[in-house]
């Protein structure tokens, strides 16, 4: 069933979440027709999307969105953008006395930018060291009108940005609206001296001139909505902009009550130029960021490939599929971007989506707002197979890894669970079998891809509630989304029955099929108390006494412990999976 377009305004507040927020929309951007002949895909773009004009007349697509940062964090990207551009000032000079002009030159750019800039003037890319990607079929919804999208995806450039990529507007590929952008000049991106590193720094910011300026933002942007279902907000974890996005979303829920405020707390696996005081930083940060975030939020749902969020984490998280360095945040951020393509599509769909509210109140019951996610990236399903062999193949293994530090619980025990498979276009859903034949598994007779993906989760989490959301259209990849994936991966993202041969050139992954799922459960209140149980035994007058000094107080910071406490303990239960009630653990106590 058709639905009226819901918008929905997104905030980005931190350096790691505009990493993570660049490639969610470049990927987003990918999927933008422009071709009014295309039949219209899965996805309703103008959920997130706001169409506009320039000054010359040209119709513009740009992100609902506001993305804050620190000083210094731009580098090339010019902060009110160059869409509406104007042009120089040409007004007269006035003054009459001599003039000096000191000129710094702007810091260059990447191969990537330099190309963009190119295809903004209309000019054709050279074709030289580009892989023309000749044998690749055209998604549906996929442009066919030449524009950069079209010219982009038609020849893919072998970009190598590692090496490169400093900020995240170094691989930004869409243009924004001038009030997108919004700087925080008291505190700086580099160097020792005013840096943005705790979580009071960030409650104590939204006042005066950025609180003024974050207001008439969302003004603009919440004012030209017809159906507003909410605010999707991506928030740095581990830094001072935890304390600023808690007072954000503070703002939010006062503001506009009754609207969705889903919250992901986005960390990387590790920051440049650590110390151990830095790292005791980002774990406190972490905390204190976990309970605000989840108190003002519809729901709280951190997204990092970090082995946990204690000073000596595990491992980080890897993926079979994927030869990605975890520790390089252009490589961490596209894998959790990609994960959230799926995460956030259940209300950007443009049939049967379902509102924001309905998905927090789906997964954060009693009281519950913290929850988990898992990812397979990409979903191993082979080239011409079905769903229920890619499901069987997984054996007696969920296909899924963390993507919360939260790994699952034993048992099977789920409160409630919302997966999303997306990108499974052009395979079958179900098996073919011919009249008479007897199904290789139980899989294999069900008569739906619901059904079969149902029956497949619910083996492993029975009596546990669920709900599914099936799409078709993959995550569409095009430059400069790194290239991290395993040669056993063909053009579509699909696993090949023989892996390109040995000094062969990998194909260029074009597309990639996902599968998601967002759980509340008892792993969450393991993970939860070991949160509370790490910062409980930290003397932090004694260890990090400057943490403090611009908030929160040590009666405040006490009573968030306490809550923090309560939380966790909504997500105990019993040998038999019910929840406990507080008077019984009470009485434990």
């Amino acid at each position: 069933m058709s639905n009226p377009c819901r918008e929905v305004v997104t905030l980005q507040l931190g350096h790691y979440s505009n990493f993570v927020g660049t490639h969610w929309w470049n990927l987003q951007d990918a999927s933008l027709s422009y071709d009014p002949e295309t039949p219209p895909g899965d996805v309703q773009s103008d959920v997130v999307f706001r169409e506009g004009q320039t000054l010359g007349g040209h119709v513009t697509h740009t992100p609902r969105l506001i993305a804050m940062d620190l000083k210094g964090s731009l580098r090339t990207l010019r902060q009110e953008g160059s869409l509406y551009d104007p042009g120089k000032d040409t007004s007269a000079v006035t003054w009459e006395g001599n003039l000096m002009m000191h000129k710094e030159s702007p810091p260059a750019k990447n191969p990537f930018l330099e190309d963009l800039d190119k295809l903004d003037r209309g000019e054709i890319l050279d074709n030289l060291d580009f892989y023309i990607n000749s044998q690749q079929p055209q998604c549906s919804g996929a442009v066919s009108v030449d524009t950069v999208n079209s010219q982009l995806d038609r020849i893919q450039k072998g970009y190598r940005l590692e090496g490169s990529v400093r900020v995240w507007s170094d691989f930004l590929r869409i243009h924004l609206h001038p009030r997108t952008i919004a700087v925080i000049h008291q505190y700086n991106h580099d160097g020792e001296a005013h840096r943005l590193e705790a979580f009071g720094q960030g409650e104590a910011l939204l006042q005066g001139s950025v609180l003024e300026e974050l207001e008439d933002r969302l003004h603009f942007f919440v004012e030209e909505c017809d159906y507003l279902q909410g605010f999707q907000v991506f928030c740095d974890l581990a830094d001072g902009f935890a304390g600023l996005g808690s007072k954000v979303t503070e703002m939010l829920q006062d503001s506009y009550g009754g609207r969705g405020i889903l919250t992901w707390g986005l960390a990387p696996v590790s920051h440049p130029n650590s110390t151990p005081m830095k790292d005791i930083y980002h774990q406190l940060n972490c905390t204190l960021g976990t309970i605000h975030l989840a108190n003002n939020s519809s729901f709280f749902c951190p997204l990092t490939l970090r082995g946990g969020f204690g000073r000596r984490p595990s491992s980080p998280t890897t993926f079979p599929y994927l030869t990605c360095d975890p520790s390089l945040w252009y490589h961490s951020s596209s894998v959790l971007a990609l994960a959230l393509d799926a995460l956030t599509l259940p209300y950007r769909l443009r049939n049967n989506s379902v509102p924001m509210w309905q998905v927090a109140d789906t997964l954060a019951v009693s009281g519950r707002k913290v929850v988990a996610a898992y990812g397979a990236l990409p979903f191993p399903m082979m080239h011409g197979s079905s769903l229920p062999d890619a499901l069987s193949a997984c054996a007696d293994m969920l296909p899924w890894k963390p993507l919360s530090a939260c790994s699952e619980a034993e048992g099977g025990r789920c409160y409630s669970q919302w997966a999303t498979l997306k990108g499974f276009e052009g395979q079958k859903l179900i098996s073919s079998l011919a009249p008479g034949t007897k199904p290789t598994t139980p899989l294999h007779s069900l008569h739906s891809g619901e059904d079969v993906l149902a029956a497949y989760i619910n083996s492993f989490y029975p009596a546990s509630p669920l709900t599914l959301q099936l799409a078709s259209t993959p995550s569409k990849l095009t430059p400069p989304f790194p290239q991290i994936f395993s040669r056993s991966l063909d053009a579509q993202g699909f696993l090949q029955s023989q892996p390109a041969p040995p000094g062969s050139p990998a194909p260029v992954v074009s597309s990639v099929p996902v599968l998601t799922s967002l759980q509340s459960g008892p792993a969450l209140g393991q993970w939860l108390s070991e949160l509370h149980r790490v910062a409980s035994t930290f003397d932090i007058r004694r260890l990090a006494p400057s943490f403090l000094s611009q908030g929160p107080e040590m009666a405040d910071y006490k009573e968030t412990l306490e809550q923090l406490r309560l939380m966790a303990r909504c997500y105990r239960d019993d040998s038999n999976g019910m929840v406990r009630s507080s008077s019984e653990e009470d009485d434990d106590d």
